[in-house]
C-alpha cells in the first residue's frame, strides 16, 4: 500500500470538493494501492473557540467581496456532483474539536466516514461542528462509542497533540489545503480533477506491473 497524506479542514469547500473528485476516482479504481490518512491544519487557526457568526466572519474577513466568493465554490461543487445548503451555515466553527475527533476516528480506522460525516453536517445540514454533542452524534453514527467521544471533548485529551500536528504541517512548507503527500514524498495541493487521481493510480498500476515483468 502507498501512504496518502491529506492536510485538510472540514470546514474548507475547496477541500470537500478536492475530496469529490478523490472519492469518485476511487470507486473508478476499486484497487487502488492507497492507504489514506488525514491530518489537521485550520483553515482559520485563530477562530475564537466559541466560533462565530458566519456572516460576520465572512464580512471581516472578505468585506464586499463576501457574497462574490460563494460563486466559483458552487460551480465548482456542481461540476463534482455536490449539493451544498450556503443558507443554512450559521456559524463559522473553531475546528480543533473536529480534527481531535478525526485523530480519534484515525485509531479506530474510521477516518474517511467521519471526515465525510463531518463535511455533511457543515455543508449541507448546516451543523455547528464545532458543538461537542454534534460531533459525539457524528461519532456514534459513524461506529464510534458517542458517549467516550463527549467525554474525551469534555476534557483536553490530544488537544495538544493536534496543535502540535498543525504547526508541524506549517514547519514543513503547508501553507494552505487540501495538501495531499503521496508516498512520503510527492506533494500536490488543491482539488485535482477525477481524472488526475486516476491517472496516478493507473500510473501505479502500470509501473508495478514493469516491475514484476522484470
Amino acid at each position: 500500500m502507498i501512504p496518502l497524506d491529506i492536510f485538510a479542514d472540514p470546514v474548507c469547500p475547496w477541500c470537500l470538493i478536492a475530496k469529490a473528485h478523490l472519492d469518485r476516482a476511487l470507486e473508478a479504481r476499486p484497487g487502488h494501492p492507497f492507504m489514506i490518512a488525514w491530518h489537521p491544519f485550520q483553515l482559520n487557526p485563530t477562530m475564537p473557540p466559541e466560533g462565530m457568526d458566519r456572516n460576520a466572519f465572512l464580512q471581516a474577513r472578505f468585506g464586499a467581496e463576501a457574497d462574490r466568493v460563494h460563486a466559483p465554490i458552487l460551480e465548482a461543487a456542481r461540476v463534482a456532483g455536490l449539493t451544498l445548503d450556503l443558507a443554512a451555515i450559521q456559524r463559522m466553527p473553531n475546528t480543533t474539536d473536529a480534527h481531535r475527533l478525526l485523530h480519534w476516528a484515525g485509531i479506530e480506522g474510521r477516518q474517511s466516514p467521519v471526515m465525510a460525516a463531518l463535511m455533511r453536517a457543515y455543508w449541507r445540514e448546516g451543523r455547528d461542528i464545532g458543538a461537542p454533542q454534534v460531533l459525539a452524534e457524528i461519532g456514534a453514527a459513524a461506529g464510534m462509542d458517542g458517549a467516550m467521544v463527549a467525554r474525551l471533548l469534555a476534557s483536553d485529551a490530544d488537544r495538544d497533540l493536534i496543535a502540535e500536528r498543525d504547526a508541524h504541517a506549517r514547519e514543513r512548507g503547508i501553507r494552505a489545503v487540501p495538501t495531499f503527500i503521496l508516498d512520503n514524498h510527492y506533494v500536490v495541493s488543491g482539488a485535482q480533477p477525477v481524472e488526475f487521481w486516476t491517472g496516478v493510480i493507473d500510473e501505479i498500476a502500470e509501473r508495478g506491473a514493469d516491475r514484476d515483468e522484470a
